[in-house]
């Protein structure tokens, strides 16, 4: 089990993230785009993720993966629950979701010296 504090140990450190709370929520930006977000009681997450492949990461775990809320239908947004991630898991959730965000050398450079 992962907890918020997980969250921030892993996303702080990211080139480029910033951090804002909105509306109770923790979320974390490059530049204006929200990458993550954690709920307001810290227990599920909403994080980056292809639109085109949110139905197949849902269909195969619904415990642990669901829809965002209908009005982040049109992006590409998933939540998660934290109770259910380990932290592997988490944390390649997350470098994903910065991944899908942050320029593409921006990315290469911070793969190359993180391994």
């Amino acid at each position: 089990m992962v907890t918020g504090d997980d969250v921030r140990r892993i996303a702080r450190p990211l080139p480029r993230t910033t951090e804002r709370v909105v509306q109770d929520r923790l979320k974390f930006y490059i530049g204006r785009i929200v990458y993550l977000a954690l709920s307001p009681d810290e227990t599920s997450m909403g994080f980056a993720y292809p639109k085109e492949e949110r139905a197949g990461l849902i269909a195969a775990e619904p415990n642990k993966f669901q829809l965002p809320a209908r009005s982040d239908l049109r992006y590409n947004w998933v939540r998660a629950e934290l109770a259910e991630l380990d932290p592997d898991e988490l944390e390649e959730l997350i470098t994903e979701a910065w991944r899908m965000c942050v320029p593409k050398r921006v990315a290469a450079a911070y793969f190359d010296e993180n391994g």
